[in-house]
Order: C-alpha cells, then structure tokens, then sequence
C-alpha cells in the first residue's frame, strides 16, 4: 500500500470495520490476490472472503496463500460458475456463518479497487445502512474507449426504463447490509448480468441505496477482465429485451386488431365513436397475451390475481390514455384513414410504453412471489 494510500485509509479509520466481511470473487486471478487481501488486513477488516470461481489447478498456489492469511476463507467452485454464482456463494456462507454479520462489501479481484475505496464504501455501509454503490468517473481520459460506451449506453438505459441516476452501472465495488443481503439471493443470472439484475431487484423493491465516488483505475486498458462483450452484454440486457419482445408482440397483435376493427367497422352501430370501441377490444385482445408473457418469462413467475388486477388497472388506464389521444389526434388533424389512424395508435403507444415497463417493473410485478416468504414472516417462523 502506498504511503498516500495509507494516510487516506487512516483517516476513515475512525469508523469500526468489524462485523464487515469483505468478498472478493476471484477467476484466474493475477498472483497479487494475497497482497490485498493482506492490504485489506491492515486497513481494519477482520474478516475477507474469497470464492475461488473454479480458476483449475494452474491457480491453486495463489488460493493457498490466501488461505493461509488470517480471516481470511477462500470457498471454491470446482468449475467456473460466473460471478453472479460466486457471489451468491458468497451472501449465503455469510448469512449461515456470521448472523451477527453487519453487512458485505464486494470487491474485484484485479486489483482496480484501492483498498481506500473499499474501506470507504465499508464505511457508508456502516453509517447508513443502505447499499452504497461505489461509482467511478467516466470522463476520466483513463477509462477505455469500450468500457466508458458501455457504461454511458447502460447508464442512459437505465434512466429511461426505471428512472434510475446510477453513474456507473457496471461497479464491482458495492456495499450491502446484512438486512438486504437475503433479498440480494433472488436476482437471477450467474454470470456478469447479476450485477445488473441486483441494481433491477434494488427498483424494483424500492430499497434504498446511495453513491459514493471512488477513483478510475484501469490497468493495462481492463485486459485482465473476463468479460465477453456480446454474449455478456446479451445477458446484462436480458430482462430489457424480453419485456421489449413481449411488448413488440402484443403491440403487433393490438395493432391488427385495432386495423382490422376500423377497415370493417364492426360495431360501428353503437353509440360510442368507432376508435374507442376498435381501440377497447384490440387491447383487451392482445393484453392476456401480454400479461403472461410479462408474468411468466419476463418478470419472472408472477402470474396470480394480485398481479392480473394490477396489470388490468394498467391496462385499463393505458386503454383510456391511448384511446382519448389517438381521438384526439385524429380530430386535430383531419385523420379518417384507418391506415393513418393506425399509425398514429402505434406512436401513442410507443410513448406510453416506457411508463408501462417502469410501473410493470415496481408495481404490477414487484412484490414478493406468490409463496414467497418475506424476510419478517422467516424471523416470525423462526420464533
């Protein structure tokens, strides 16, 4: 540790680390692993852990020498699970050996997170008792060109689907308390997208959580990371993607059927404009399909009647909204072809389908599975 580093690190020192556990999921690392784990001793930490992502027998000498560290445990993986499988390995062994445990700090194991960081996210965990999110700078000069378009594409996407100012998606480095640590068990993925489906789960349960800045390091251009950009990236934006699928085919289905309504004018005989009425039966056409689409694939097994009340207040509200713009539109500008008035439909629900995927993801879908015991009904069960 550097002379700098360790008058930073002594100057947080006030706050106590105990009870943090530090986790560091580790796949063929470089041989530096013991010395941070020794770094991390030095800072205060009493207790790190380190998952040994099935790296094979090439790395077996760098996993002994941390093991033989004090407060130090390394667990293994016999084959290479990802680092989503490492952590959860992690949460678990935590929550089944240390109870008392106030809470975890990960941590990569490239050595891109300076021990001053860690100590620092240690210590918001500690003072705030919410996830804290350690974010680097991005204008930074020294951030690769791949990762500062990857970070700035997520980070944009994450604004516009669930309205959340994260100023780095991509962080390794986050801090959680042990009364979040259960919940953090549930988002899928076993690779690189956990991580992101945690920050997903944080939304979508609405727990709180904070930034604190830490420095920019990349060395050797992130050559060292394990991250495959298209199939990895694939997997990061998987629950996008298929929401946006689901989507794409319900709005197929409503838009013939809306199409279809307006060309043959059926039930042009009753005393409500033709629009509503073709607008009404296209979405309740397409709108089942949607919903177990939605609840069964995209938000992961939540169909019930809690959720299909939800969804259909939704729905009814977005039938409502739809209708009386696409009405209005059409009058405003003279529309009476149905293959105009069509299109105008789709843009409308274009507009209308961000606030749907944001109000599907926190409320329609976000509570606990059905027969999913909350935290509280385990301590209750427990007594």
């Amino acid at each position: 540790m550097r002379m700098d580093e360790k008058t930073e690190v002594n100057e947080i020192m006030n706050t106590d680390l105990q009870g943090l556990t530090v986790i560091i999921p580790a796949y063929k690392p470089e041989p530096g692993l013991g010395d941070m784990v020794q770094e991390l001793m030095a800072a205060g930490f009493e207790t790190i852990l380190v998952v040994d992502d099935g790296s094979g027998e090439g790395y077996e000498d760098i996993f002994a020498q941390a093991r033989q560290l004090p407060g130090c445990t390394v667990l293994q993986h016999e084959v290479n699970r990802g680092k989503g499988a490492a952590l959860r390995t992690a949460f678990r062994y935590v929550l089944d050996t240390f109870p008392e445990s106030r809470g975890v700090v990960t941590a990569d194991a490239d050595g891109q997170h300076l021990v001053r960081d860690i100590v620092a996210v240690a210590r918001a965990v500690a003072e705030s008792r919410q996830v804290v999110l350690g974010v680097r700078d991005f204008t930074d000069p020294k951030v690769p060109a791949r990762s500062k378009f990857g970070n700035n594409m997520t980070r944009g996407v994450f604004r516009l689907f669930f309205g959340m100012k994260i100023q780095d998606t991509q962080t390794g480095l986050r801090g959680i308390p042990t009364e979040y640590l259960e919940q953090m068990l549930q988002p899928g993925g076993d690779r690189y997208e956990y991580e992101t489906n945690m920050l997903f789960h944080i939304n979508r349960r609405g727990i709180p959580y904070q930034q604190v800045p830490i420095s920019t390091v990349y060395i050797d251009e992130n050559s060292t990371s394990h991250f495959r950009v298209v199939r990895d990236s694939i997997r990061i934006y998987g629950l996008i993607l298929k929401y946006l699928f689901s989507s794409v085919g319900a709005s197929v289905i409503d838009a013939l059927v809306f199409y279809i309504m307006k060309k043959g004018a059926f039930l042009a005989f009753l005393p409500i404009p033709l629009t509503f009425t073709a607008a009404f039966i296209a979405r309740a056409v397409s709108s089942i399909t949607n919903y177990l689409v939605n609840a069964k694939v995209v938000f992961g097994d939540r169909a019930g009647i809690r959720t299909l009340v939800k969804y259909y207040i939704l729905a009814i509200f977005q039938i409502m909204v739809s209708a009386v713009l696409v009405f209005t539109t059409e009058h405003l500008l003279d529309i009476w072809s149905p293959a105009l008035s069509t299109l105008v439909k789709v843009a409308v629900d274009t507009i209308l389908f961000f606030f749907s995927f944001r109000i599907q993801h926190k409320w329609v879908f976000g509570g606990e599975r059905l027969g999913e015991e909350t935290q509280d009904e385990r301590k209750e069960s427990n007594l």
